[in-house]
């Protein structure tokens, strides 16, 4: 197709044809974006990103983002001289960490995001687990150990699993025109401030929103079959049974446990696809195609 032909009034109109019945669909219902460390890294990226969330807020749709961060938590405590440690693939939060992370996370990133929301002509609000107390969060005692395949007892520090989320907030802003910016810092009802992993915060907040989607934008267009071709729809049953057949393996399994978590939270349907393609928020929602994986009870 031709570049005059992509711009002509009747291609237009056949793409306004194909996105007005998704559009009805998803009026005023909320849409949770996972919005991951790595897409964040290149800036025309992101402010597409923006303009994106502000569009969809404009047809009607209610989306909340939130946010990771992990490589730029990495770049800021290097450029600090703080040593970052691992176990069982996860970084070990001291207090000193758990200060540059809340730093990062809940200040550098979010309002980054937020003004780029701005920019694009939206009203962006940027929040994180403290505010409100919409987030308490229980310290990790026991994590997967995807080296052993198997669950370890492990002290990460402050690193913690939502427990608790109060949605009062996020209740006065949904709807009014505002699009909520999330940052997963949480306090502890011991009154101490815990990094969460931003996929299982994201499933929290839409769990307790009774999110009609729930997005994952990650480096990968989803959850790929044996002969790596994208498998476009799963149910929760189906990927116990590609676990469980060596199917899905690696930094996958939590990322589809986090996706099978949110829909037990009461989530209509979850979607991994890839954060770095263009418009991919837009290219999910609003065609009949889709654009990652979609996973349903």
């Amino acid at each position: 197709m031709t570049d005059a032909s992509k711009s002509s009034p009747q291609h237009q109109a056949e793409i306004l044809m194909q996105a007005l019945p998704h559009m009805l669909r998803y009026d005023e219902t909320i849409v949770v974006v996972k919005y991951g460390g790595h897409a964040m890294g290149d800036e025309d990226v992101a402010r597409s990103f923006a303009r994106d969330m502000v569009l969809l807020e404009q047809s009607g749709v209610n989306p909340v983002v939130v946010h990771g961060g992990g490589p730029q938590i990495g770049a800021m405590l290097k450029k600090l001289g703080i040593k970052s440690e691992f176990a069982a693939g996860l970084r070990i939060t001291d207090k000193a960490t758990v200060e540059i992370v809340e730093m990062v996370l809940a200040g550098s990133i979010n309002k980054q995001i937020v003004g780029f929301i701005n920019a694009a002509g939206g009203r962006a609000i940027g929040l994180c687990g403290k505010d409100g107390n919409m987030v308490t969060a229980t310290k990790v005692t026991r994590v997967h150990d995807p080296a052993l395949n198997q669950d370890v007892d492990l002290d990460l520090g402050f690193v913690g699993d939502p427990s608790k989320v109060d949605t009062t907030v996020l209740s006065q802003v949904l709807g009014r025109e505002l699009i909520p910016v999330l940052a997963p810092v949480c306090q502890g009802a011991d009154g101490e401030t815990y990094n969460v992993n931003a996929d299982t915060f994201a499933g929290a907040i839409a769990g307790a929103l009774k999110a009609k989607r729930l997005l994952f934008l990650t480096d990968v267009p989803g959850v790929l079959d044996k002969d790596k071709q994208l498998i476009k729809e799963l149910s929760v049953s189906q990927i116990r049974a590609l676990i469980a057949d060596g199917t899905i393996t690696g930094g996958m399994i939590p990322k589809v446990e986090t996706c099978i978590y949110a829909i037990e939270q009461g989530v209509e349907g979850v979607v991994i696809l890839d954060g770095k393609t263009p418009h991919a928020v837009l290219v999910e929602l609003l065609t009949d195609g889709g654009a990652g994986t979609l996973i349903t009870r």
